[in-house]
C-alpha cells in the first residue's frame, strides 16, 4: 500500500504524463495533486471508451458485386456495435436517406448504442445507393450480405443464429421491407462461407418506412433513386413490398406518425394489412406527433415511447428473454 508521500509522487508522475499528452488540460486544471490523479483516471476512462468503439469492416472483402470502381463509395461496410453484456440477439441497422444518402447518426450510430444498452448487438449496414452511383439491386445485395455475415459469424458476435433481425428507417425501412420479403436460404455449394448462410431475417423492425411504389402516398424520391426513371411496371410492383408479403415473411414491428408528410403513414398501414392477410404476427403503432425522420424521437412526447414498445414486442415474441 502506498504511503501518502509515495501516493503524491505517483500522482505527480501521472500528471507529467498527462501534461505531455494533454498540455492544455494540465495548464488549465492540474493545480493540485488530487486533480492530477483525477485526470489520470479520466485518461484511463477515455482509453476504455475508445477501446469500446465500434469496428468497421468490408461487407464484401473480395469486392462487391457489380462494383463501379475501387473507391470507398464502391465498398459497402458493416459497422459492428457489440454490447458489454450480450443476450444473444443481433440486429442489422439500415439508415434512411431516400436511397440517395444515409442518415448515419440518428438512424445509425445512435441506434447501435441504444441496442447495446439492451444487450443487443447492432450492425449498421453502410449500403450502396444512388448518391454513390448505385440503384437496385445493390442496396438489397448489401443488406442481405449483412444478414448473412452476422449469421455465418454468430458465434464470433455472441448472437444466436435464429435471433437475427433487421431494422430500418424511411428508405432504410423500405430496404428492411425488401429484406423480409425477398430472401433466400443460402447457397450450400458456395465457396464463400458467408453466402452459404440464410438471408432471411428472423424479424423486422420498420420505422416510418417507405413501402408502396406508384401510389398517391409514395415517396417518389426513394422510388426514383432506387429504380431510376422509366422502370418497368413489373420491377416497380416487385419492390412495392406490400404486394410481396407471403406466409414466409417473418414477424414485424412497425411505427409511424400521423404528422409525417414526407412518407405518409399509409405506407406502414398497407404493409401491416398485408401481414394480417397472411397471418404474420405483427404490431403497428401510429403516433400522432412528429415530423419525418425522428430516429429515437427522444424529444417528441408520445412518439418517444416507440423504443420501449419495440423492446416490449421483442420480449413478447420471445426474442429477448432477459
Amino acid at each position: 500500500m502506498h504511503t501518502p508521500v509515495k501516493a503524491r509522487r505517483v500522482a505527480r508522475r501521472l500528471g507529467l504524463l498527462v501534461a505531455k499528452c494533454f498540455p492544455f488540460i494540465y495548464v488549465t486544471t492540474m493545480k493540485r495533486t488530487s486533480q492530477l490523479a483525477a485526470c489520470g483516471l479520466l485518461v484511463f476512462a477515455s482509453a476504455s471508451a475508445l477501446a469500446a468503439e465500434p469496428k468497421t469492416e468490408l461487407l464484401w472483402p473480395a469486392g462487391a458485386p457489380s462494383a463501379l470502381g475501387d473507391q470507398p463509395k464502391d465498398k459497402p461496410t458493416l459497422i459492428v456495435y457489440l454490447p458489454e453484456k450480450p443476450i444473444g440477439v443481433g440486429i442489422v441497422i439500415c439508415p434512411g436517406g431516400g436511397y440517395g444518402g444515409l442518415a448515419m447518426d440518428h438512424e445509425g450510430h445512435q441506434i447501435g448504442r441504444w441496442l447495446n444498452e439492451h444487450g443487443i448487438a447492432g450492425f449498421i449496414c453502410d449500403y450502396r445507393h444512388r448518391g454513390k452511383g448505385y440503384g437496385h439491386p445493390a442496396p438489397l445485395q448489401d443488406a442481405q450480405r449483412a444478414i448473412r455475415t452476422v449469421r455465418s459469424r454468430a458465434k464470433e458476435f455472441d448472437v444466436e443464429a435464429s435471433k437475427i433481425g433487421i431494422l430500418g428507417f424511411s428508405a432504410g425501412g423500405h430496404l428492411c421491407s425488401t429484406a423480409v420479403t425477398h430472401f433466400d436460404l443460402g447457397d450450400s455449394s458456395a465457396d464463400d462461407p458467408v453466402m452459404r448462410a440464410s438471408a432471411r431475417p428472423d424479424f423486422g423492425i420498420l420505422c416510418y418506412p417507405v413501402i408502396a411504389f406508384d401510389q398517391p402516398f409514395t415517396h417518389r424520391g426513394s422510388q426514383r433513386n432506387l429504380l431510376g426513371d422509366g422502370a418497368s411496371a413489373d420491377l416497380v410492383a416487385s419492390l412495392s413490398n406490400e404486394k410481396q408479403v407471403t406466409d414466409k415473411t417473418p414477424p414485424c414491428f412497425l411505427w409511424h406518425t400521423w404528422e409525417d408528410k414526407g412518407v405518409p403513414p399509409e405506407n406502414s398501414v398497407v404493409f401491416y394489412q398485408a401481414l394480417l392477410g397472411h397471418k404474420i404476427p405483427a404490431e403497428l403503432h401510429i403516433y400522432e406527433k412528429g415530423r419525418h425522420g425522428l430516429g429515437l424521437a427522444k424529444d417528441t412526447p408520445g412518439t418517444s415511447a416507440w423504443p420501449d414498445a419495440c423492446i416490449a414486442w421483442l420480449k413478447n415474441r420471445g426474442v429477448l428473454t432477459k
